[in-house]
């Protein structure tokens, strides 16, 4: 059984700005971060990403890159989410992923978040 988010962290998901930022690495450790605007929390354990565009992102995810999430909740607070990700281009993940997709979005496959941490600035919340 996973242990409940924060509460300050739901409300801050719920309140969050539209843009989002997912970081991952190559496997020469380089960054890479992406724009996002589709994002599902599904619950405890997992965050739902819509890949509407991604290239390196998905290259990096498929070498076994980690992320993290970075979002802006009102007051200009940040939480940065991390853990590792998996990419779905059929299945029930990315069926569920149609499911809450704006249908003017191309999601051509679900990224799944799987929350291992979370930071609020410096501070580690979960």
């Amino acid at each position: 059984m996973s242990k409940p988010l924060p509460q300050e962290f739901i409300a801050a998901w719920e309140n969050r700005q539209a843009l989002m930022s997912l970081s991952t690495v190559d496997n020469n450790s380089q960054p890479n971060s992406i724009w996002l605007l589709c994002a599902e929390l599904i619950d405890e354990t997992r965050i739902s990403i819509a890949n509407n565009a991604m290239t390196k992102t998905l290259q990096n995810i498929e070498q076994g890159s980690h992320g993290a999430l970075l979002i802006i909740a009102p007051e200009r607070e940040s939480y940065q989410i991390k853990g590792r990700l998996q990419h779905f281009s059929d299945g029930p993940f990315y069926d569920e992923m149609k499911t809450w997709l704006d249908p003017k979005f191309p999601g051509k496959g679900a990224v799944n978040l799987h929350i291992e941490e979370i930071y609020y600035g410096a501070e580690k919340v979960f």
